[in-house]
């Protein structure tokens, strides 16, 4: 039977945000954060909270300010970056998190944009383990040639002047996605076609990172077909937080018996089958990915 979502109101900077509390029965093992990848709407991700709920875990989804079921206005009128998404929002949601859930440990799992921002927060003693998916540096380079032209056209091209011209960017219009504010998209091309990603934004846009901070059970997660950011890319994410003890996590399609788990279909319906061993609730987790000490 399909688990009824309680629909909540997060209070962001001035703003709100539309969330979706997925509520186990009984006493939760643990209550999942779930920040999205960005341009995907939290709908897309009610089949996984279905089912983590029936592991016992209450799941907190929600939209980016200014996107999905946040949207208010026009985009056209959002002043939000990537930054505000990666910063603001998703610490407004885990704070709404807690309040919904008070009571038991915090899990952190960060599709893509989602798991970027662990550096730059300040998580409660609660959160006992962070999980990214997806979530690295990836430059214009580290694509397939394969998948280039699409990249190419996405920063350089199409892109860029549909941006410029419509005051947001039309993702739908132009088949790339969703659409998004124009400082979403802007800051996310500055990061993607810069070898240094979004180092250079730090002490402006960003914060510096809390290098000190000690942070709980850290994974680093990538598909091994991830076209989109590339294991490569991946990679390098997780070396820049070897201080904190990550560990980098590939999950092999095949493995699965799958001939693709891709980024963003990896929280889609079709790729259950690996949703335990990237929450680490399977017996077996180990044995069905490689780890490496990042």
């Amino acid at each position: 039977m399909e688990q009824i979502a309680e629909k909540v109101t997060i209070r962001c900077a001035g703003s709100s945000m539309v969330g979706r509390f997925y509520r186990a029965s009984g006493q939760a093992r643990a209550s999942v954060l779930l920040n999205a990848a960005t341009g995907v709407p939290q709908r897309y991700y009610r089949h996984f909270a279905q089912w983590a709920v029936q592991q016992g875990l209450n799941v907190l989804t929600y939209d980016y300010r200014d996107f999905g079921e946040s949207l208010n206005g026009h985009l056209k009128d959002s002043p939000l970056t990537m930054a505000d998404w990666m910063l603001e929002d998703q610490s407004a949601a885990l704070a709404a998190l807690a309040d919904l859930a008070p009571r038991g440990p915090i899990w952190v799992l960060g599709h893509s944009l989602g798991g970027l921002g662990v550096a730059f927060h300040d998580y409660p003693a609660r959160v006992t383990r962070i999980t990214t998916i997806g979530s690295g540096f990836a430059h214009h380079w580290d694509h397939p040639w394969s998948y280039r032209p699409v990249v190419l056209a996405f920063w350089f091209l199409l892109g860029p002047l549909a941006t410029a011209l419509m005051g947001y960017l039309p993702g739908k219009s132009l088949r790339f996605g969703a659409d998004l504010p124009a400082g979403v998209y802007w800051q996310w091309r500055r990061w993607c076609t810069s070898r240094e990603f979004f180092a250079s934004d730090i002490g402006s846009a960003l914060p510096y990172p809390k290098d000190e901070s000690p942070l709980p059970q850290l994974r680093i997660c990538v598909a091994k077909d991830d076209v989109v950011v590339p294991p490569s890319g991946v990679q390098r994410y997780a070396d820049s937080l070897r201080a904190s003890g990550a560990q980098f996590v590939t999950f092999d399609p095949a493995q699965y018996g799958r001939p693709t788990l891709g980024h963003i279909e990896l929280l889609g319906a079709g790729n259950k089958a690996i949703w335990a061993d990237l929450l680490a609730l399977s017996q077996t987790a180990d044995n069905c990915v490689e780890v490496a000490s990042a």
